[in-house]
């Protein structure tokens, strides 16, 4: 277990080592480029191989209408595959919903589009300037900088107890399903990285390759939360095994993913204080905060969950929980991720911390 003051020293020298990784790609790329004498300055990123007809006019306008349609098109796809199998309330029905709809049909799209109008304004020199960037290693570059990103945006709102309840949505539902994937608080969804990123990279000249990790992403994402246990063949099948012990210390897949959202440690599968990675599992190999057991959880969620109003979840703290005692009421305690049995005489908080 580790003490308060060991938790801030590791994360300082976790995020010094982050620094390194974020620059990883972009010198790998730099040293080969110097070995084989490929100057692509004055290249393009252009898609090593071709699209279907009916999708290069959208690709020609990536940084007007472009990319918001694709945006939009992502979200409406992945909501008509991803309701399915959750044995619903209607309170959860509702948060899943909202979660799905909300960011997904308006959220995303309006803040894309919006972003690539307000950027020629604030980098009027800056389009298109990495479009030499040769695709496979504009891919790796993007590929580490969004989902590095997004595993320390994760591990702070497990970490941190004041960021705990923008994040607490996507942990409170008892179950496990593809919908999971997008169940958060509108504000959590709000100051999520990887849409104004995609922008940003796509004015830049690196919009393809934005995409196709996009893509690539949310395909992983949506896998991991699924309730179809995929992975369990590689686990089970001799000739799979090889590629099973390497892809569950690469990828998140429904095993790891799975323990993130058990609703308890005690069983030595569910490890709701690690396994923090989203795309790719490696970073919590790499920072010592996951565990690989290949086993799923018995049950999900959070042991305090009150079954807040879906507004309540879904908009806190714009809207707040009725419900007396719970931590999205007004004046609600400060919980954090720790496992409660009660709420009125709680027992001793769990402290420990992944390491």
């Amino acid at each position: 277990m580790q003490t308060d003051k060991e938790i801030p020293q590791k994360l300082k020298r976790d995020a010094a080592i982050s620094v390194l990784l974020y620059l990883t790609p972009i010198i790998l790329m730099s040293v080969a480029f110097y070995f084989t004498g490929f100057k692509p300055w004055h290249g393009s990123s252009d898609l090593p191989f071709r699209v279907p007809p009916f999708l290069e006019t959208v690709f020609e306008n990536l940084n007007t209408w472009g990319l918001p349609v694709i945006v939009l098109v992502i979200g409406v796809i992945e909501f008509a595959v991803g309701l399915y199998e959750n044995k619903w309330t209607k309170n959860e029905s509702l948060v899943d919903i909202a979660s799905f709809v909300v960011p997904k049909i308006i959220v995303k799209p309006v803040v894309t589009y919006y972003s690539l109008q307000l950027l020629p304004q604030l980098l009027p020199a800056g389009k298109d300037i990495f479009s030499w960037v040769p695709f496979w290693w504009a891919f790796a570059i993007i590929a580490v900088a969004d989902d590095l990103t997004q595993y320390w945006y994760h591990r702070l709102h497990h970490q941190l107890p004041w960021l705990w309840r923008f994040h607490r949505t996507h942990h409170s539902a008892p179950y496990m399903g593809m919908a999971m994937a997008s169940r958060q608080n509108i504000i959590y969804i709000i100051f999520f990285s990887q849409t104004y990123l995609t922008a940003a990279l796509t004015y830049l000249g690196l919009g393809y390759a934005a995409l196709f990790v996009k893509v690539i992403k949310s395909l992983i994402t949506t896998g991991a939360h699924s309730s179809i246990k995929w992975d369990k063949p590689f686990y089970e099948i001799k000739f799979l095994k090889p590629i099973g012990w390497v892809m569950e210390r690469l990828i998140s897949t429904p095993a790891t993913h799975h323990a993130h959202h058990a609703d308890t440690t005690d069983d030595g599968v569910g490890y709701y204080k690690g396994n923090f990675g989203n795309m790719f599992f490696i970073w919590d190999i790499i920072f010592g905060t996951g565990i690989i057991t290949r086993k799923y959880p018995t049950s999900y969620g959070i042991k305090h969950y009150m079954e807040e109003e879906w507004y309540a979840q879904f908009l806190w703290p714009i809207f707040k929980s009725k419900k007396e005692g719970s931590e999205l009421s007004a004046d609600g305690p400060m919980v954090g991720d720790e496992v409660r049995e009660a709420i009125i005489e709680p027992l001793p908080l769990e402290t420990r911390v992944a390491s």
